[in-house]
């Protein structure tokens, strides 16, 4: 049973509610703005679990955004990898086969947040890195709505799973997301 209210309005009308690269990526992309509404949340039920008990939202309707370190050799890259939160990334097969590394992990928490200029736990697709491949789990891909970070632990974001899709570097991935 939800605890929370939530009060979706369009994401660009609250810019307060975005980190500033979030806000800069919407304005940036007008086809995009006009399908993202955010909504003001307890910033202590950010993490997903917290979250969905506490606003009603289901698992299956949230998404989770893991930075992932690729490395060969001496060169380190960064991608997004976008799973429903029913799932979890498979960064260790696919992932690291796809972005051609020896060796992928998840980013370390400091270098994740100094890169993104986002909080840690708000990390969200829109507004990543330029050059930085969001890969895309088909299943986040196709659901109707995606409940995402906003950039900053105290709000979520609201779209499409297509629009997720249709961002700038994403690509879209079959078995991304495996079970947990």
């Amino acid at each position: 049973m939800p605890t929370e209210a939530v009060v979706r309005t369009p994401a660009l009308d609250r810019p307060e509610l975005l980190a500033a690269p979030v806000a800069a990526a919407l304005r940036a992309l007008p086809a995009l703005a006009p399908l993202v509404e955010v909504a003001q949340i307890d910033a202590e039920l950010a993490d997903t679990e917290a979250f969905c008990a506490a606003y009603g939202v289901l698992p299956e309707e949230s998404a989770n955004c893991v930075i992932v370190a690729a490395r060969r050799g001496e060169e380190t890259s960064y991608a997004a990898c976008m799973v429903l939160a029913t799932t979890k990334a498979d960064v260790n097969s696919l992932v690291r086969k796809h972005l051609g590394a020896r060796k992928a992990s998840f980013a370390p928490m400091d270098a994740a947040v100094e890169l993104s200029g986002m909080e840690y736990g708000g990390i969200t697709p829109i507004g990543l890195p330029e050059g930085w491949p969001v890969l895309v789990d088909a299943a986040v891909a196709a659901a109707p709505v995606a409940v995402v970070g906003s950039g900053i632990r105290g709000s979520k974001l609201w779209l499409p799973g297509a629009a997720i899709a249709g961002l700038p570097g994403a690509q879209v991935l079959e078995g991304l997301g495996v079970p947990r």
